[in-house]
């Protein structure tokens, strides 16, 4: 009875850390089979997603679009937990674009009312878990109560150093371009700065996401295969994946598949391996 105690004191005080991501799925919607584990290292800094096919979703079961982006707001939820669970750096997620607006009148005020409702119901557990939010996007562009939801969301977190959670509302990839060179422009005519000290960093630290990691996996959901105007600059170097699920459906499982597949693709950033060279 002694030597057994002291067996299981000893397996406690020198337990090894876990070497792997160990991935539970309690989602309703996830998947029956085991998930299989990740290792750490194989994992993504930066995360982007284009959250597609809520309106696919819903029209397969008889529902107008706005019951589409509510169920995708459930996906949404999820996801970002997963994110934090498994110590993604930053997750970038593109809610609505600066085209979205051509939207009908309806649809985009569906999506309005959802972003005050996310934000309302969300923030607390999201400050909790030390997220920090950032709005990539021309906030100001928003209408007055979406934009002080999200204003307040910044604010509020701004000093957590979790998660890195981007949300892109009325967001442009080009258009931040176009500012980010506006900011450095009007730097040089002030005096701040000098056209020639301008360089990757520099043009990087104007973006919407100045402070992040390039993005490693961009997934896109719902299997259209484009950017769509979503960071352009940030995704020079990201690994694709594109998942037929449409967004609403795409759990924690789904997830973790896109992840392994990232794991296993071979990262040369322009060059190539050893064995490959003359």
């Amino acid at each position: 009875m002694f030597l057994d105690k002291l067996t299981g004191l000893l397996n406690s005080a020198f337990k090894r850390p876990p070497e792997y991501i160990t991935v539970s799925v309690s989602s309703a919607k996830a998947h029956a089979q085991p998930v299989q584990a990740l290792p750490p290292s194989k994992l993504p800094r930066h995360v982007a997603i284009i959250m597609d096919g809520n309106g696919r979703w819903a029209k397969a079961r008889g529902l107008n679009r706005s019951a589409g982006h509510a169920a995708g707001t459930e996906a949404l939820r999820d996801i970002i937990r997963a994110s934090d669970d498994w110590g993604i750096e930053a997750l970038s997620l593109y809610a609505f674009s600066t085209e979205n607006w051509a939207r009908s009148k309806e649809e985009v005020g569906a999506l309005m009312a959802l972003l005050l409702k996310y934000f309302g119901s969300e923030i607390d557990e999201l400050d909790e878990k030390n997220v920090r939010i950032t709005i990539l996007g021309d906030v100001d562009g928003l209408p007055g109560p979406q934009r002080e939801a999200v204003v307040n969301a910044m604010e509020r977190t701004k000093n957590n150093d979790g998660l890195k959670l981007n949300i892109a509302l009325n967001y442009g990839g080009r258009a931040e371009l176009v500012r980010a060179a506006r900011l450095l422009a009007r730097e040089v005519r002030d005096g701040i700065l000098d056209p020639d000290d301008i360089d990757e960093d520099e043009f990087n630290g104007k973006l919407y996401t100045a402070g992040s990691p390039d993005v490693d996996l961009l997934i896109r959901t719902s299997g259209e295969q484009r950017l769509s105007n979503f960071l352009p600059w940030q995704t020079t170097y990201a690994e694709f994946v594109f998942d037929p699920v449409n967004w609403p459906d795409f759990d924690r499982a789904h997830y973790m598949k896109c992840l392994r597949v990232y794991a296993e693709r071979d990262r040369r950033f322009g060059g190539v391996k050893p064995a490959e060279e003359g």
